[in-house]
């Protein structure tokens, strides 16, 4: 074996110290052509490889020229030595030559356990180690006078001893044994969590009569005793308000008029002997109903009526409906708009094609007089200036070329008369207001549509 691995307490000389193993040498031996020094068995493991040269400075080596080393061999077996058991907790402390002797009895030097557990034990610890912690070291339950082996006991039997005395687990103060925990829990601890038959919850056992009061499927009586038949609690609300044939209830034509109420159960033979009444009343509703409805939506009409003289009017899908008035002249009318709240009532039309003079190379605009509200009222003839303008849609506004056109009322002219509401007015505007190769420059034509804007000067409007 190499030098000695035990801990010197104090330092020995450098010539000490074998060359190969950097130890403490272990039967020195001296080389005297170079004078160095190695471990017997360092130096012979060192030649056994075929090299005869000396380990530190390459020099042919003679087995005849090497030698025991007493002299060194004296000073390190008179130096002071720790056991090698030191970290274990041995404080034996003594010269070399007597190491092997206290190794052969040291108390800290590990040994099989008798009980075969794979421990290594020291001589100190072993007694212990049997008596406290060895995993095979027989044990006795306390409670049932068993013999285990320690292991057993700790992964299998402890904690599952059936003559245990434990607490029950829903805490309700009983101390049994085990064996009897198990019927303990499910059929006499005032605890227990118990099943309601009605609503299918679960309840602790001593609570679950003070839950009968309340719960929404315990089955009670109608209030109208309607059947003998019993209903659950959250459905006697329902039942009576629209099953039970007892419960009293109005005619399904109250909302109409009718105040009659009975028994459920003779309702049908009102509604069959009222038919006439019912039917009667059932049309006057429709009737005022019906004057709501338009109230309401001559209301809504006004409400949402352009009324500043300024109508701008999206015209979408152009390239199909230009092909339609290719085939068909077809006037597109826009949807009224007003001057003012109380002003004149007119409406913008187009032929995308062209009307007159303008047709199949021009698009024509009109602005129609429509018969209002307030045409008594206002001054006629018509005499307020109107223009028509189509917007470039020109996402820089810079850059946009809007064309317009706008022109003054003759008042001699039947198209600015007062309008009569049985007959058709005549509308007045610009045949040739744009020509179709006009309109497809720039972006007069985006998304397939056209927006044009007509505007009524009211600035000398006189208002009602």
């Amino acid at each position: 074996m190499p030098g000695y691995t035990g801990l010197f307490p104090h330092k020995l000389r450098k010539r000490c110290y074998c060359l190969l193993c950097h130890l403490p040498m272990r039967d020195p031996v001296k080389v005297t052509t170079c004078g160095h020094r190695f471990c017997d068995l360092c130096l012979q493991e060192y030649l056994s490889a075929g090299v005869f040269k000396c380990p530190e400075d390459d020099k042919p080596l003679d087995y005849a020229k090497i030698y025991p080393d007493p002299e060194v061999q004296s000073e390190i077996m008179n130096s002071l030595i720790r056991c090698k058991y030191y970290k274990e907790g041995c404080r034996w402390v003594d010269k070399v030559h007597n190491l092997q002797p206290h190794l052969d009895t040291c108390r800290f030097d590990s040994i099989q356990c008798p009980n075969k557990c794979a421990a290594l034990l020291s001589h100190l610890s072993l007694d212990d180690h049997l008596e406290f912690s060895c995993p095979r070291r027989i044990v006795i339950c306390e409670f049932c006078n068993q013999e285990f082996p320690a292991d057993q006991m700790d992964m299998q039997h402890a904690g599952n001893c059936q003559y245990e005395i434990v607490w029950c687990e829903n805490k309700c103060g009983a101390k049994l044994e085990r064996r009897f925990l198990d019927n303990h829990m499910r059929n006499e601890c005032h605890k227990r969590t118990i099943t309601c038959q009605y609503c299918l919850r679960e309840f602790v056992h001593e609570t679950l009569q003070a839950h009968l009061y309340q719960c929404p499927r315990f089955p009670v009586m109608c209030p109208n005793r309607c059947d003998p038949s019993k209903i659950p609690r959250e459905e006697v609300d329902l039942h009576v308000q629209e099953l039970c044939p007892s419960a009293t209830v109005s005619c399904q034509f109250k909302h109409a008029g009718c105040k009659h109420k009975c028994p459920r159960f003779s309702m049908d033979r009102h509604v069959e002997d009222s038919i006439k009444y019912h039917l009667q009343i059932m049309c006057d509703l429709a009737k005022n109903q019906q004057t709501q409805i338009t109230q309401l939506c001559n209301a809504l009409y006004s409400v949402t009526q352009v009324t500043d003289g300024t109508f701008v009017w999206k015209i979408t899908d152009y390239k199909q409906k230009l092909i339609e008035s290719m085939y068909k002249s077809t006037e597109i009318v826009s949807e009224p708009f007003y001057t003012s709240r109380f002003g004149y009532k007119m409406a913008a039309s187009v032929f995308l094609n062209g009307n007159g003079s303008g047709e199949g190379k021009y698009l024509s605009v009109y602005i129609k007089l429509l018969s209002g509200e307030y045409d008594n009222i206002l001054d006629w003839p018509f005499t307020l200036p109107i223009s028509f303008a189509v917007f470039d849609q020109n996402s820089d506004m810079e850059h946009r070329a809007n064309i317009s056109e706008s022109f003054v009322p003759d008042p001699t002219w039947t198209h600015f008369q007062k309008p009569c509401k049985d007959k058709d007015q005549l509308g007045f505007g610009y045949p040739k207001f744009i020509s179709h190769e006009i309109l497809k420059t720039r972006n007069y034509i985006k998304d397939d549509s056209i927006i044009l804007k007509v505007k009524v000067d009211t600035s000398n409007f006189i208002k009602p």
